[in-house]
Parts: C-alpha cells; structure tokens; sequence
C-alpha cells in the first residue's frame, strides 16, 4: 500500500544534500503523507513517507540510489519532512555507533554462541564492556585505541 501511495510521486517535500567522508555526496529527498491514517489499522500512525538516498562516489563518479518506507507517530503538524528526515538519519546513526563498535571490536557478528542464554549474556557483557571503555577513555577517539 506505501508502494503504491508513493509510486506516481511529485516534487520532494524536502532535499537535503550532504556532503560525506571518504569521497562520497549525498542527496536525500523526502516525501510525506497522512492521507493513509485513516486506513490505517495502526492508531498510532501520525505520517507515512519515503525517503531517498542518492550517493556520489567522487572519485570515479558511480551513483548508487536506495529507496527506504517508513512510518511515525508523529503527525505532520508535530514533525515536517525536515524533522523526520533528521529524525530517520539519527535513528542510523545511533544504531551504527552501536552495532558498528560491538561488531568491530568484539566480532560480535561472527560469534558461534547460540544456545540457551549465552547470546543474550554474551552481548550484555560486551556492550557493558563498551560502555566500560567508553567512560575510562583517557581522551582517545576510538574504542579500538581506548582497547590497546
């Protein structure tokens, strides 16, 4: 059904264009709607939208482009495309940090602990760990220096 709201789209309502590391630009346009709240079998839903990212490797030029759908609870008079477009960007950004720095330092994605409760141990220690490292950083940047 977002497909299909979002599928003979108009201008963006916002266009947010970046400029990244390692040699890349990005465009991110925004489109919202509320027209499907009240189809919605979810009370909570304040606006649909879409978002798009356009990246530009400056180096040699390759344009890549990923399409994402989402939801909020908050209603176009609470959040406008610029704000859930923030909003959307901070979430993945938050969960980067996150994910990227366990992952990274612990190679917690290749890890074989399956069963019982060892999972749900084992990644608590390592984010306490993180969180350890991170408090007692000694004016590093990085956890994988703070770890040396």
């Amino acid at each position: 059904m977002l497909t299909q709201l979002f599928q003979n789209r108009k201008a963006p309502d916002f266009i947010a264009v970046l400029s990244l590391a390692h040699g890349r630009s990005e465009t991110r346009r925004i489109w919202c709607s509320a027209a499907l709240n009240t189809y919605l079998v979810f009370s909570h839903a304040g606006q649909v939208f879409l978002i798009e990212r356009e990246v530009i490797r400056k180096n040699n030029g390759k344009v890549s482009t990923e399409v994402a759908l989402g939801m909020t609870s908050r209603s176009p008079d609470q959040a406008s495309p610029e704000r859930v477009l923030e909003l959307n960007r901070g979430h993945w950004t938050i969960e980067n940090r996150c994910h990227y720095a366990i992952d990274w330092n612990f190679d917690d994605d290749r890890s074989r602990i399956r069963t019982g409760n060892g999972l749900e141990n084992i990644s608590r220690l390592r984010r306490f760990a993180a969180g350890a490292i991170q408090f007692i950083s000694g004016g590093k940047s990085s956890a994988a220096q703070k770890m040396q």
